[in-house]
């Protein structure tokens, strides 16, 4: 295996390391008592790759327009991650909404960030060997 393809290689891995302990955890705080599921509660985690909820005014838009679903802020993990509730019995309302109240990202997910990062390096080290071509074909 070359220099590039192990470092890809251990750069996925290390990914979805990352993605397992975030996995494990979100259920490790997400304990959910009998009680909660028996009164009729269904919960999500929303998530932002871009820490959208460090900003107070992105976080309070965000939580105005899930609660339009019915869904009320449980609690905020980190920048990235807030866990919410709404009684099953909004679902009756679902088909009104200008949006999926089963979303589980906000903004850019990380598949849609990480290929725009990978995109804007192969568009830049396209152009350097644009240019290294034209500077070579010019001696």
């Amino acid at each position: 295996m070359g220099g590039a393809a192990g470092a890809g290689a251990a750069a996925a891995a290390a990914a979805a390391a990352a993605i397992e302990r975030t996995r494990q955890e979100e259920e490790e705080m997400t304990a959910y008592t009998s009680q909660d599921l028996s009164e009729g509660w269904e919960f999500k985690i929303l998530r932002s790759s871009t820490s959208a909820f460090k900003n107070p005014e992105r976080l309070k838009a965000v939580l105005a327009e899930e609660a339009e679903a019915g869904w009320i802020l449980v609690e905020k993990f980190d920048n990235g991650r807030i866990r919410l509730k709404r009684p099953v019995s909004a679902r009756a309302q679902d088909h009104s909404l200008r949006f999926d109240p089963y979303r589980t990202w906000t903004g850019m997910s990380d598949t849609t960030q990480g290929l725009m990062i990978a995109g804007i390096t192969l568009a830049v080290l396209a152009v350097l060997a644009l240019i290294i071509v034209f500077v070579a074909t010019r001696r």
